[in-house]
């Protein structure tokens, strides 16, 4: 039998949860009649019992009281004492992707002093608009050259997945891997309809993996010997979010990005981080998950798919320790990702699932979707205007949108154009007028 510490130096990452899935005796359900009786934690009512009934009532009271469960129990706390300086411009290309766009790259410090982490801010901006332009911001898997076929993006020089496909045995990205998830980044369609696209490697703020936070963003803001963070201490997701707001901070100063147009969207385990981004980060225009599943969109109390258990057997860095308190207990869990999603409104919000992607329970995410309708309610705000999950591929919603794709687990045209809508009808592109 191959150890399980070999199998990391054989297969892709994506493989290896699947092996210890198939080694490890956690129970998986996926089947509908299998999900337990439950009861969600109520939005709108306050830990003391109180009733929560109107939108004030929400933004000063409610909502600081349940974004403080998710920082305690969930994704953990983020230091407020870090640095929040200013970024470099690296390089300028006002022609790229055959005229179409100017790429940019900007380089955006996460803490103090020079040699701290920084990241490679990659921006397209459609150079058929004037004026500021809305731009979709999200984090890639494997490092900004995989989005783009262009050859004068650097390869990311840090820690990446291994992908024997493309030539990674020794976590270090090779020129293989150049373009690999292109299809995942339709940036000529978002210039064409009049949006920008800002991308950032989520390596270069904290590699994904258990030992990832000592030599990332965590381990440049606390003792790297330290053995045993506090039982709120942020995990991974939080260091990814924060690296987006790092982002953001850079977009809001850029002469022609639309700061109050940024949509922040992210897919698998970077739309939970998309999620957590947005609830703690107003400044955030709009929001997109994409199949995030567990510890995202869906609702954990449903025991469906990739189970709290299970997510926290596979990868126990991206949350706070505590939330492994409630592995074996749910119902104690104060909050449910119904919740997250309230903590958004009353900004637009969309969540997306795929059929086949049972793992991230399309089903559960609709629900979250649907128990954040309340509060978007006080708000005057308009949600799916349906309790029933609607038949593949037909996007529902109003302030909360909502598809479950045909197909797999992934990031598709199909959904970047539904988002692209979605963005259309609340952020608009009316403030970039054409040439």
């Amino acid at each position: 039998m191959i150890p399980r510490r070999s199998l990391r130096l054989l297969v892709p990452c994506w493989w290896i949860t699947l092996l210890l899935q198939a080694a490890d005796p956690i129970p998986i359900n996926q089947e509908e009649s299998k999900v337990p009786a439950y009861t969600l934690p109520d939005p709108l009512r306050s830990t003391s019992g109180e009733p929560v009934r109107t939108a004030a009532a929400w933004s000063g009271m409610r909502r600081p009281e349940v974004l403080e469960l998710f920082r305690n129990h969930v994704y953990g706390r983020t230091p407020e004492s870090l640095d929040r300086s200013g970024s470099i411009l690296v390089s300028d290309h006002p022609q790229a992707r055959g005229g179409r766009a100017t790429r940019q790259r900007i380089r955006v410090p996460l803490t103090r002093g020079s040699d701290g982490p920084a990241i490679d801010l990659l921006v397209y901006l459609p150079n058929a608009r004037s004026g500021k332009v809305p731009v979709f911001l999200g984090l890639n898997f494997d490092g900004n050259h995989t989005v783009t076929l262009e050859p004068d993006i650097p390869l990311t020089p840090g820690w990446v997945p291994n992908r024997p496909q493309w030539g990674i045995t020794n976590h270090a990205a090779t020129e293989a891997s150049r373009g690999s998830a292109a299809g995942r980044w339709p940036i000529d369609r978002l210039l064409e309809r009049g949006y920008g696209l800002a991308t950032v490697y989520c390596g270069e703020i904290e590699p994904d993996h258990p030992e990832g936070w000592r030599t990332g963003l965590r381990g440049a803001v606390i003792s790297p010997e330290l053995q045993a963070p506090a039982a709120d201490a942020w995990g991974a997701i939080g260091a990814w979010a924060w690296g987006l707001t790092r982002a953001l901070d850079a977009l809001e100063t850029h002469p022609r990005v639309d700061g109050r147009r940024v949509a922040v969207i992210g897919h698998s385990r970077l739309g939970k981080t998309a999620l957590w981004a947005g609830a703690q980060d107003s400044r955030f225009a709009l929001v997109i998950s994409n199949e995030s599943g567990e510890g995202g969109a869906a609702l954990a109390r449903r025991d469906f798919g990739e189970t709290l258990l299970r997510i926290n057997t596979s990868f126990p860095h991206w949350f706070c320790s505590r939330f492994k308190a409630y592995n074996h207990d749910i119902a104690a869990l104060p909050v449910d990702q119904h919740e997250l999603i309230a903590l958004i409104a009353p900004r637009p919000v969309y969540v997306a699932s795929a059929t086949e992607d049972l793992w991230a329970d399309p089903k559960g995410e609709f629900l979250g979707a649907l128990g954040a309708e309340p509060v978007y309610a006080l708000f005057g705000k308009k949600g799916l205007g349906t309790s029933t999950p609607p038949p593949s591929d037909r996007p529902i919603g109003d302030s909360i949108g909502y598809h479950n794709r045909s197909g797999k687990h992934d990031i598709t045209t199909y959904d970047w154009e539904r988002y692209m809508d979605f963005a259309d009808r609340h952020l608009g592109t009316r403030g970039a007028d054409t040439h």
